[in-house]
């Protein structure tokens, strides 16, 4: 007896929901074309990009492909067809594109745009017969119901929180309103645990291997959002925070579930399912408050701060002598704040700095790791778990005896532009007294 197999493989773009096709075949070589199951246009004529891909068993050979795209009978008045390419010919019916397979799949096509047909009104609807020929003459075919309009659908910003314990269980509310001109039908919501920790899976997400359980693909096929409502998602999600990370963050994104994500949302494939409860999508009054587009961060700050301390140093020397300085940075807990802080160092009057910190911004290529005004020198120190420490090192060509100094100063940006909230220090620093140091040349 022949083993059949079943798989669903993405090619050419990242790992997405387009109401993906899947195969089952035996051992023999199968393709399908994947194209969304419904597509939306916006009424004012814009382009959308219309996502395709071929999913199949082995990888694609060079040369040439065509694609046909056709407006189905009785779908004129509702949806046309413009050719955005030099590829491509044909007609607001009809359109025929070749060339390779990067510029007629994937999220970067420049093949085709499905647009409204004129006369058409918000909820008008039509059909799109693709055909996508292989290099070996194999057709592949998709079908897409384009509407006319499209939901436009934003997450409620949470209210900034005044400090959580590290590692408390925490909920933040999930409330998703349609701006748009037509109704969505099936919603997707996907949360990236960022920093955090999901405390429970639920029946009706998908948590996907490649992201080690900090991801959540959740589907709600039977909500209904008309426009101007809003539903909230029910029970509230329950993450834990981080014990030390006093600045972090988790994401959400939300879509039409049968149109799939926006060309800036990607998710993994595969995954179990949660064994905890489902979760509801349930229509409330919109409430008041700051809704983004799409997807959103949202910031969870730790009650608790970090004690940096910088060391200083002696320099025995003669004049005209070198030596290495090494100042580090340690901190000595309990959290870690991020790229909050700055050590700025003031060499001892009469020396001169021969050699600095350096990055390598390239293959065999460096610069400067600290900022320098010709006389003190401003680093950026990086994140630091409680009992971690940065070491910069210096060479100096000793003076008389005289002394500099080195200290720690706040930052509002940095490589994570990580913001000192309110004005506050950015670590919260329980102890300022081991934040400077002298650096003296002693002869």
């Amino acid at each position: 007896m022949q083993r059949r197999r079943c798989f669903t493989r993405l090619a050419l773009v990242g790992a997405l929901l387009l109401g993906a096709l899947t195969a089952c075949t035996g051992d023999e070589k199968a393709f399908s074309l994947s194209a969304p199951e419904i597509f939306y246009v916006p009424t004012n004529g814009g382009k959308k990009v219309f996502p395709l891909r071929v999913d199949g068993p082995g990888s694609y050979t060079p040369g040439a492909r065509r694609l046909t795209v056709d407006v189905e009978a009785g779908s004129e008045g509702a949806v046309r067809l413009r050719d955005d390419s030099t590829n491509c010919r044909g007609s607001a019916t009809h359109v025929v594109c070749e060339g390779p397979a990067a510029r007629l799949l994937g999220l970067t096509t420049d093949a085709f745009a499905p647009l409204p047909a004129k006369g058409s009104k918000p909820g008008d609807t039509g059909y799109l017969r693709l055909t996508y020929v292989m290099t070996d003459g194999e057709k592949l075919t998709a079908r897409t119901r384009v509407v006319v309009g499209e939901p436009v659908l934003e997450l409620l910003t949470p209210a900034p929180d005044k400090g959580v314990r590290p590692g408390a269980e925490v909920t933040y509310p999930v409330v998703v309103r349609n701006t748009g001109d037509v109704p969505v039908r099936g919603l997707a919501l996907v949360v990236n645990a960022g920093d955090l920790a999901f405390v429970q899976r639920h029946a009706n997400c998908r948590y996907p291997d490649l992201q080690h359980g900090s991801q959540a693909v959740c589907s709600f096929p039977g909500v209904r959002i008309a426009p101007g409502k809003s539903v909230a998602v029910r029970p509230a999600l329950r993450l834990r925070a981080s014990r030390t990370t006093m600045y972090g963050s988790f994401g959400r994104m939300v879509w039409p579930l049968k149109a799939g994500p926006g060309p800036n949302q990607t998710v993994s494939e595969g995954g179990e399912h949660g064994d905890g409860p489902a979760l509801r999508a349930e229509a409330v009054k919109t409430p008041h408050g700051r809704f983004t587009k799409a997807g959103d961060f949202v910031d969870v700050r730790l009650a608790t701060g970090a004690d940096y301390a910088v060391s200083g140093a002696d320099l025995h020397g003669d004049p005209g002598g070198t030596r290495k300085v090494r100042l580090t940075v340690r901190n000595n807990g309990p959290g870690n704040p991020g790229y909050t802080t700055r050590l700025v160092f003031s060499p001892p009057p009469g020396t001169d700095v021969l050699k600095e910190p350096m990055t390598e911004i390239d293959d065999g290529v460096y610069e400067p790791y600290c900022d320098n005004d010709g006389y003190t020198y401003t680093c950026d120190v990086q994140g630091l778990d409680p009992g971690k420490a940065h070491t910069f090192e210096f060479t100096l060509r000793l003076g008389e005896p005289s002394t500099g100094s080195v200290r720690l100063e706040d930052q509002t940006s940095g490589p994570t532009a990580s913001p000192a909230p309110g004005g506050a220090s950015g670590r919260h620093d329980p102890d300022a007294s081991n934040d400077k140091a002298s650096v003296d040349v002693t002869g």
